[in-house]
């Protein structure tokens, strides 16, 4: 018995001093996020100072982020931006012939997202909202999650707040659902047994081995991801973030997911969009 034993607590120990030795601030190089950030709206935000995550990429990545003739993010908004005036389903509506000129109409759309819908009750994200559009007004066949399409269309929506504060309300009728996303926020997961705030608010500024961790702000998302080379919509990066602790994540989309947008958009209340964001 005792010898079916000893492996098991000599696994139990390395499992121990991995935990001790992964989270560690590097002497290489890497950017310098403290003091990049802004104040948090109120004395009780659990962060002390909200920082986005650009500034804990490198300055290469932050300058391709900000230039957009060499942000690959920008290739997904020419062709969302092609797609605005392309008429689409059995109306022969296109997104064109509601909202107009994207520009005027979608400016501060994005960054009060995830917004109550009254008909539905609850909250939608801006992918939902698309897809609501595109089988209501247009009689269009809604767009998959991932696909090409809607998150190349979500960006574009996006975008047109860019420089906008996050702003997304948390009162009234959404205060259950910010309940929600919070509780999420803070529940472990996975083998790992580790929540969203064991990365991103407790050990931001840190490595993880070789990923050097953000406070995991939404502001910039779709993100184009190098390491993907491709946009990432947020509620991918969030199912992403449960696989990489070994659990079982939520469906994108959900209604648990969209609780938990809304609670990291309130975390990053004040941030500036950034759409399409480029990170590692």
């Amino acid at each position: 018995m005792q010898s079916a034993i000893r492996p098991l607590i000599a696994l139990a120990l390395g499992f121990i001093g991995v935990a001790g030795v992964a989270w560690a601030q590097s002497a290489l190089e890497h950017p310098d996020w403290q003091g990049k950030g802004i104040k948090p709206p109120t004395p009780d935000h659990p962060l002390q100072e909200i920082i986005s995550g650009i500034h804990f990429r490198t300055k290469e990545t932050q300058a391709m982020q900000e230039d957009d003739f060499n942000n690959p993010g920008f290739l997904a908004i020419e062709r969302a931006e092609a797609m605005w005036s392309k008429p689409d389903g059995a109306a022969g509506k296109s997104c064109a012939s509601c909202h107009q000129d994207a520009p005027v109409t979608m400016k501060g759309v994005g960054a009060a997202m995830p917004k109550w819908n009254e008909v539905l009750k609850k909250p939608v994200n801006l992918e939902q909202q698309i897809n609501m559009c595109r089988t209501e007004r247009m009689q269009a066949e809604p767009w998959k999650f991932k696909s090409q399409e809607l998150t190349d269309m979500t960006a574009y929506v996006r975008l047109q707040s860019r420089g906008m504060p996050v702003s997304p309300k948390v009162d009234g009728p959404m205060t259950p659902w910010f309940e929600k996303g919070k509780n999420l926020y803070y529940t472990r997961n996975g083998q790992l047994d580790l929540a969203c705030a064991g990365c991103h608010e407790k050990n931001h500024g840190k490595f993880l081995r070789a990923d050097f961790m953000s406070q995991g702000q939404s502001n910039g998302f779709p993100v184009y991801r190098l390491r993907d080379q491709r946009l990432i919509p947020l509620h991918e990066r969030m199912e992403g973030c449960i696989f990489d602790v070994r659990g079982e994540p939520y469906k994108p989309l959900s209604d648990e997911f969209v609780a938990l947008e809304l609670y990291l958009a309130w975390r990053g209340i004040g941030l500036p969009v950034e759409t399409p964001g480029v990170r590692n």
